[in-house]
């Protein structure tokens, strides 16, 4: 009786699952989504519309990985669409008066301060980056509105190569792969391989300990808010490409969906755990989830709040399953 006593409930054994292999459950309710969506609208599923897939589902994944990468330590970055939204709305304005080269440069400079500010708040001042990155996203926005004033009459230029990028194909698949794979690949490596990947998860699972441990926090986080302004920088970039337009919420409307696609990609909110490869595959899941939406002529509002309450409802999923409190 003991023996049977011992023996992992259902419910453990899923909790461990979720905890060890992640990307296996994942990947099955992936591939659920989209055996569902064709059987909503039978032929949907073609080449096609993979390629369209992944083309809408890489600027959503590059912003999540801002997440990712913060949210291992327990904090988050809230800032991130409004950076991307600045890197992209700087490139489009400035490349007619300076250059193409110049003009990203600059943008890149941009997302690099936003990011230095972010970190000197949460390192330094111990401000919690939820209230930190708010901030500086609610200041940047004022920023680029007051910038949009002496820029308003100069006309927008986007650039040919982020064209190319954004919307061109290749051998049937987005150019913008070009960009991801390593991206992805440099992302997925730095956090499991290198020191300041495995600082990343000893400061989320135990900050206290990490300190005591020599570890200077301080600089971990200045490092990681930098890097996690130039990623949102990128981001920008690639999305100008795809869209095509400068515009001054370009990427706001990706806020939610790339906490969303962090936390359904098995990263926990409470720092310590979690990974790259699950947030992108977190990426193309709420991709093909919104491919169903519009099926169903779901309006935006309705969106916003199905994606909140994914984030809710994984969370207490994640804690419910992995005892985590």
């Amino acid at each position: 009786m003991t023996a049977l006593a011992d023996q992992p409930t259902p419910l453990a054994r899923l909790g461990r699952l979720m905890v060890d292999w992640p990307l296996i459950p994942l990947t099955l309710l992936l591939f659920a989504l989209i055996g569902a969506l064709e059987v909503m609208q039978p032929g949907i599923v073609k080449a096609f519309w993979i390629s369209n897939t992944i083309k809408a589902a890489i600027p959503l994944a590059m912003l999540a990985a801002c997440q990712t990468l913060t949210m291992l330590t327990g904090g988050i970055d809230l800032s991130a669409g409004t950076v991307a939204t600045i890197a992209a709305f700087v490139t489009a304005t400035l490349a007619p008066l300076i250059g193409v080269p110049p003009a990203i440069a600059i943008a890149m400079t941009c997302a690099l301060v936003a990011g230095l500010v972010n970190g000197v708040g949460v390192a330094f001042f111990r401000v919690h980056p939820l209230i930190m990155t708010l901030g500086t996203g609610l200041i940047a926005t004022g920023c680029l509105l007051v910038y949009q004033r002496f820029v308003i009459s100069t006309g927008t230029l986007i650039p040919p190569g982020l064209v190319w990028l954004g919307t061109g194909r290749s051998f049937g698949l987005p150019n913008a792969l070009v960009v991801f794979i390593p991206f992805a690949i440099l992302v997925i490596w730095a956090q499991r391989r290198t020191g300041f990947g495995r600082l990343l998860y000893a400061i989320g699972s135990n900050e206290a300990a990490a300190r005591l441990s020599g570890v200077r926090v301080w600089q971990v986080h200045l490092a990681l808010y930098a890097l996690s302004g130039l990623i949102a920088g990128l981001t920008g970039l690639v999305y100008l490409g795809i869209v095509k337009t400068a515009s001054l919420s370009l990427a706001l409307p990706l806020d939610l969906p790339s906490v969303a696609a962090a936390v359904v990609g098995g990263t926990s909110i409470f720092g310590g755990r979690g990974g790259y490869g699950g947030t992108i595959i977190g990426a193309l899941i709420l991709t093909v989830l919104a491919t169903m939406l519009t099926l169903l002529q779901m309006p935006e509002g309705g969106r916003r709040i199905l994606f909140g309450a994914i984030i809710l409802a994984v969370t207490a999923l994640f804690i419910r399953l992995t005892d985590r409190t």
